[in-house]
């Protein structure tokens, strides 16, 4: 995160002690006031400062960072999840009434095991070349957990009755990746996620080019997407492990806030510039679709 800090501490004099930060269990920042501009954090408010005769004195502190990046002021801890990704091709003739009752048996599966801590799935709003109709997009705690979900009873007798009566083929997509070490991106729970739009990328990329510059390239468009927090609410990456899957090496997930971000991301000079220099030449397929996010109640359930 790009950050700025500025301490205003007592003015120093060469015969006043010398003075340290006393760095505290809890934050040694006392917020006054924390404000957003336009993807900017800023914060006033004061730092508890020890002199080495044992004297306290309070400093007035202004700090400012760019949200959803790295700060200076704070390492952001990462934890490792697994996403779970499955592309379904629907029959031509599919109603609203069969829809619903797939779309609905699929998203109950959380509730039926342990180890899903996020799901979100839709109607696939633009076109492709796989003729791909909808996408279930699922979050583990584990790849244990990603295991037991794929030889759960429940989960197979809602693909044998509810899914494949109306599907006919399927694609899976697994990977893991690192989210912030806080309960609502990994359970991606809040407000901002309760809308917005799904962006999902898979990518084929040739084995000789599977370390270095394929790793070169996902790292450059992590650090792009990391410059657009006021389109993005969250964005993971990996290495696809999927044993039944292969076609496809890498999976992207992006949550936009919105179409029009989505529509200006993918739009932008910097990622096209991105995939004309880094992915162009590595890679042997590509997939990408997206599907709205709606609050629970409005389409689903």
């Amino acid at each position: 995160m790009c950050s700025t800090m500025c301490i205003h501490a007592p003015a120093f004099n060469p015969s006043t002690p010398h003075c340290f930060f006393r760095q505290p269990i809890s934050s040694p920042f006392h917020y006054s006031s924390r404000k957003l501009y336009n993807g900017v954090l800023r914060f006033n408010g004061s730092m508890d400062v020890q002199f080495s005769n044992g004297k306290k004195q309070r400093a007035t502190v202004s700090a400012s960072a760019s949200v959803g990046q790295n700060s200076s002021i704070h390492t952001e801890r990462k934890r490792k999840v697994v996403e779970h990704i499955c592309l379904l091709k629907a029959k031509e003739n599919l109603s609203e009434e069969e829809e619903k009752d797939m779309l609905d048996y699929l998203y109950t599966t959380q509730y039926q095991m342990r180890g899903i801590v996020a799901i979100t799935l839709g109607r696939i709003s633009d076109q492709n070349v796989e003729n791909y109709t909808h996408a279930v997009y699922m979050r583990f705690q584990a790849k244990e957990d990603l295991r037991k979900f794929y030889e759960n009873t429940f989960y197979l007798g809602v693909l044998r009755e509810h899914v494949m009566p109306y599907c006919h083929g399927l694609t899976y997509v697994d990977f893991e990746s690192e989210v912030e070490d806080d309960i609502l991106p990994i359970f991606r729970k809040g407000e901002e996620f309760d809308y917005g739009v799904e962006f999902i990328l898979l990518i084929s990329i040739a084995e000789s080019e599977l370390r270095g510059r394929a790793e070169e390239a996902l790292a450059s468009l992590a650090k792009l997407i990391l410059e657009f927090p006021s389109l993005i609410v969250q964005s993971v990456q990996g290495l696809n492990f999927c044993p039944s899957s292969k076609e496809y090496t890498h999976g992207v997930v992006i949550r936009f806030r919105s179409l029009e971000a989505l529509e200006l991301f993918l739009g932008s000079t910097e990622y096209k510039d991105i995939w004309r220099s880094k992915f162009q030449m590595i890679t042997q397929k590509i997939l990408s679709i997206h599907f709205s996010v709606d609050p629970v109640g409005t389409e689903i359930m």
